[in-house]
């Protein structure tokens, strides 16, 4: 079966733009992986403290998500990711606003985030295979690790709320962090 001409243009195209903007997901990944290390290092914190240090790093992640979106627009997903970095922020400011209130709610809030950050990147993924990678299936690995970790926190309530959070969140950052580098490099290889 023969690939449409346009396909493979489009391809070719595709494949330059995430070439060019490898660095984007370099950062993005290192700092993702950076932030899941620290979350692993939270849960013996009280349960403010994970509270306050995980609404900063929802925050941050969120904010440098959207500016790499931002910079990188033109690639497969950018609404997908658009949607992920404002989810990030959303989660990150309730958190920072009331934090003693969200001491038990976090485990809800965050679960509903995971389901819906799996949701998303479960659609990046396949936007993706549609597209343009052969990477896809790692970003797929991530969205279902989302889904996985958001059934988690519900099943453990109320007791997950006072530690499992932090390695919780750890865990997912470590992972996406990892999926960004991984793609990063393969597309900085030419590997695409």
């Amino acid at each position: 079966m023969a690939i449409p001409q346009d396909f493979t243009r489009l391809r070719s195209t595709m494949a330059a733009a995430v070439r060019e903007h490898w660095a984007a997901f370099l950062v993005e990944g290192i700092l993702l992986a950076i932030l899941g290390l620290a979350a692993l290092i939270v849960p013996p914190l009280a349960s403010l403290a994970v509270t306050v240090f995980i609404g900063w790093m929802f925050l941050i992640s969120g904010i440098s998500g959207a500016i790499l979106t931002f910079w990188a627009r033109r690639m497969p997903g950018f609404w997908w990711s658009s949607i992920s970095a404002v989810l990030g922020i959303v989660v990150g400011l309730v958190l920072l606003i009331a934090p003693v209130q969200a001491i038990y709610t976090l485990t809800v809030v965050v679960g509903a985030y995971f389901l819906a950050e799996g949701a998303v990147s479960i659609m990046y993924a396949l936007e993706h295979r549609r597209e343009l990678t052969p990477r896809w299936s790692w970003m797929l690995v991530a969205g279902l690790m989302d889904i996985l970790i958001s059934a988690i926190i519900i099943i453990g309530l109320p007791g997950s709320a006072v530690w499992v959070l932090g390695v919780l969140v750890g865990v997912n950052l470590v992972f996406g962090g990892a999926t960004l580098i991984g793609m990063a490099f393969a597309a900085h290889s030419g590997n695409l």
